[in-house]
């Protein structure tokens, strides 16, 4: 049975609280600390500095208490302090923090790598190999699948976000703020079209679009030069993009057939997020690569690849590793984070939250819609990952160079305004999309019906009073 929010224990009053305007003064002074000291390339969302947090909620160094629907970007989903989680870190801490496994191993590591193995898709016999960051499992998982089929080119979709290291910005679709001035990126890298039903010609006719993408695939590269192709079965930076129902599928089936590497890049959208283990699993689809990471461990960093046994075990000894990969605090962070997810059924209550956001927006939407104000223009998602699309009625088309025919304006300075106006009033939201005009909702896994619909009832508001 889902747990209810009743069955979760708290630390932390479940509320949101202000007790200053936003931000408070010791986060202007940190501000101003950072200024002097943190490298200006590194950006934040919000203006106040975290201090504690718990469920729900994330508490500032000024006492207020923010609703958080955000996660860390879907990092936290078990609570960002869920007490199973802390203290096994702590006991591991206690013990052990360092040997690295290459020099060292130890138990955690393994335990880690049995567990992936048997939740992630397929029966088949699986390896896993462990990492620090997302960016860090794709490109070790485009290593493996070069190795294995030596073959070099690998494909990535529009509107794909797969990281910002050299390899991962070439696979990530857009350019500011990610990949300008970076270059030269690195080469055989190709980009083909993603099904977007809200905007592409193909609408919701999945298996159309993918079509579309492996004759382009077909013709531009062959299939004798793929190594892989990578694709995020709900995109994330992107615009959490849905592809149409089919989409998937055929592109696995093609990569089956072409002895081509299927990698699903599951960082964001994993481990209970969207309302199963792996957003994949929704259609059936065995991908020969997974990539972790995120709400892996609770916080702590950590990532994987995970896959077939003759593909990573094609790899030379030391081919695959690192000094902190795998570290044995993060390791025990996973395994109590999973645990969690496991006893407390947040796949179930994924989809539960999942039904709440629907139904709130979706009556906002019509409301304003009613109005003549269409300005939501998609909900879209699935599970605890769901999003809305901003854009501008009456607005026209972006222009073929912008978006597929069809497809409204988007309205990234509302988009932004509405984040705002959340972010003053203490709720926690972010904000993607290739356009700049999605509002993406990340809530923890824990959080509870009345905070969740609190915060949902401030960004209606936001949004009803922007317009």
């Amino acid at each position: 049975m889902t747990a209810s929010a009743t069955e979760i224990v708290y630390r932390l009053p479940q509320e949101r609280r202000l007790v200053t305007d936003l931000p408070g003064p010791r986060s202007i002074e940190l501000g101003a600390r950072r200024s002097a000291a943190v490298a200006a390339g590194v950006s934040s969302i919000l203006p106040s500095y975290a201090a504690d947090g718990d469920g729900g909620v994330l508490v500032d160094v000024d006492g207020n208490s923010l609703i958080d629907l955000g996660s860390g970007i879907a990092v936290t989903s078990v609570g960002s302090a869920n007490p199973a989680v802390a203290a096994a870190v702590g006991d591991q801490a206690a013990h052990l923090i360092h040997t690295c496994f290459m020099v060292a191993p130890y138990d955690s590591y393994v335990a880690v790598a049995e567990k992936l193995n048997a939740l992630t898709p397929g029966d088949h016999d699986k390896r896993t190999a462990l990492f620090n960051s997302g960016a860090e499992a794709v490109e070790n998982a485009v290593k493996i699948a070069r190795l294995a089929t030596g073959r070099d080119a690998v494909v990535a979709f529009d509107h794909a976000y797969h990281g910002r290291t050299n390899l991962t910005m070439a696979l990530t679709a857009k350019n500011m703020p990610y990949k300008t001035h970076f270059g030269p990126f690195t080469p055989e890298v190709y980009r083909m079209p993603m099904s977007y039903p809200f905007r592409d010609q193909f609408g919701v006719d999945g298996k159309a679009a993918a079509e579309h993408a492996i004759s382009a695939m077909t013709t531009q590269i062959g299939a004798d030069s793929l190594a892989a192709i990578i694709i995020e079965p709900i995109q994330g930076e992107g615009g959490f993009i849905v592809p149409a129902p089919g989409f998937l599928t055929t592109l696995a089936q093609w990569c089956r057939e072409n002895g081509v590497v299927f990698i699903a890049d599951e960082v964001q959208a994993g481990f209970a997020r969207t309302g199963t283990w792996f957003a994949c699993e929704e259609e059936g689809v065995v991908p020969d690569l997974i990539t972790m990471a995120k709400g892996i461990a609770g916080g702590m960093p950590l990532s994987a690849v995970t896959g077939r046994a003759e593909l990573l075990d094609a790899v030379h000894a030391s081919g695959l590793g690192g000094t902190y990969g795998g570290n044995p605090v993060a390791c025990a962070a996973a395994l109590a984070a999973i645990e969690q997810m496991e006893t407390l059924d947040l796949a179930g209550r994924a989809r539960h939250i999942g039904e709440v956001i629907t139904s709130v927006l979706s009556e906002t939407a019509d409301e304003l819609a009613a109005q003549g104000k269409p300005v939501i223009g998609e909900i879209r998602g699935r599970g605890a990952m769901m999003a809305i699309e901003i854009v501008r009625p009456g607005g026209g088309n972006m222009g073929p160079a912008r978006s597929a025919p069809g497809g409204p304006e988007a309205d990234p300075a509302l988009t932004k305004a509405v984040a705002a106006a959340c972010h003053a009033q203490g709720v926690i939201v972010l904000t993607c999309g290739t356009y700049g005009n999605v509002i993406r909702l990340l809530p923890p896994l824990v959080i509870g019906d009345d905070l969740l619909r609190e915060g949902l009832g401030v960004l209606s508001d936001a949004i009803k009073s922007l317009v």
